[in-house]
């Protein structure tokens, strides 16, 4: 098993210290890292804790999974690896000019 675990249907109010107080009571606490949306800096109501062993984490699945915490039941379990995705090169959309003209046109309104 690994000791790092996925936490997910958290409130949006949910700090990383609200989190590291609530697994500390699993046992030790290596990382906390609550997922925030880059834009905005919401929480995304996820997270990931990484207890310090597998023993601690397998007792935070069995002591967290499905109780409530602040007002929703949490899902707790074993984080997968990420997966490679494929990146996102903006094709699909016709270009970033979207319409718009080609830019050459401003100089001849001018005079040039």
């Amino acid at each position: 098993m690994e000791n790092k675990l996925y936490v997910g249907n958290l409130s949006y109010s949910t700090t990383e210290d609200d989190l590291r107080n609530l697994f500390a009571q699993a046992g030790s606490v290596q990382s906390v890292a609550l997922i925030k949306d880059r834009d905005s800096g919401r929480s995304k109501g996820f997270a990931f804790v990484e207890m310090s062993s597998d023993d601690e984490a397998q007792k935070a699945i069995e002591q967290f999974h499905g109780q409530e915490y602040q007002g929703r039941p949490l899902t707790v379990n074993v984080a997968r690896p990420r997966e490679d995705r494929p990146r996102y090169d903006g094709g699909g959309r016709g270009g970033r000019s979207g319409g718009r003209g080609g830019g050459g046109g401003g100089g001849r309104q001018r005079g040039w």
